[in-house]
C-alpha cells in the first residue's frame, strides 16, 4: 500500500512538473538569435545562424545576414554551407524558395561576387541575394529551399516559419 501511495505521489509531481514546463513554453516569446558583428570600422553585420537538414540527413549551415556599409547602404544575403563533399552546387542557377502553398520565388546566386579569383568559389557553399524577395516570404509558412547542383540532383532544405520570421527581422536592424 505504501509503495502505491509513493507511486501516485511521484506521478502527480511529475505530471505537475510536465504541465508547468509545457505551459511556460507555450507562452514564452520566440527569441531571435540575431548577432551583431563589426567587420570593419563603420561596417556592421547582423546575422541569423541556423542548421538545416537536407532530405538525406546532411547538415547545412544557413546564415542570413544584413551588411550595413559605412555609407549607410545595406543589403541582405543568405549563405548556405554544406560539409565538404556534400554537393557541387551549380552557381549559374538561382536558389528556389517554395512556401507550403506552392508560391515560388528565386534568389540569385552571387557566390562569384565574393571572390576576385573565380577558382576559389566553393562548390559546397552558395551565397544568395535575399534583398529583393525577403519581404515576400510569409512569416507564418514553412519554406523549402531547393539548391541546384552540377549533377542535376537538387538538394532540398526545409525552413520553419520561426526561421523565416527571424530572417525577415533582419530588415529591422539598423
Amino acid at each position: 500500500m505504501n509503495s502505491i501511495l509513493r507511486f501516485i505521489g511521484a506521478s502527480l509531481i511529475l505530471a505537475t512538473l510536465v504541465w508547468t514546463l509545457t505551459a511556460n513554453l507555450a507562452i514564452a516569446p520566440v527569441q531571435a538569435a540575431i548577432r551583431q558583428l563589426e567587420e570593419a570600422p563603420g561596417q556592421l553585420v547582423w546575422q541569423s545562424r541556423q542548421t538545416l537538414k537536407d532530405e538525406h540527413g546532411g547538415s547545412w549551415q544557413a546564415i542570413a545576414f544584413k551588411r550595413v556599409r559605412p555609407d549607410g547602404s545595406a543589403h541582405i544575403y543568405l549563405r548556405l554551407v554544406g560539409f565538404p563533399g556534400t554537393a557541387d552546387l551549380d552557381h549559374s542557377q538561382p536558389l528556389t524558395l517554395t512556401n507550403s502553398l506552392g508560391k515560388t520565388l528565386t534568389a540569385a546566386d552571387i557566390s562569384s561576387d565574393m571572390f576576385t579569383d573565380k577558382t576559389q568559389i566553393k562548390t559546397d557553399m552558395g551565397q544568395y541575394d535575399l534583398q529583393p524577395i525577403l519581404m515576400q516570404l510569409e512569416p507564418a509558412m514553412p519554406l523549402q529551399l531547393t539548391l541546384p547542383t552540377l549533377d542535376q540532383e537538387k538538394i532540398s532544405l526545409n525552413v520553419s516559419p520561426t526561421v523565416v520570421e527571424e530572417w525577415r527581422s533582419l530588415t529591422d536592424q539598423k
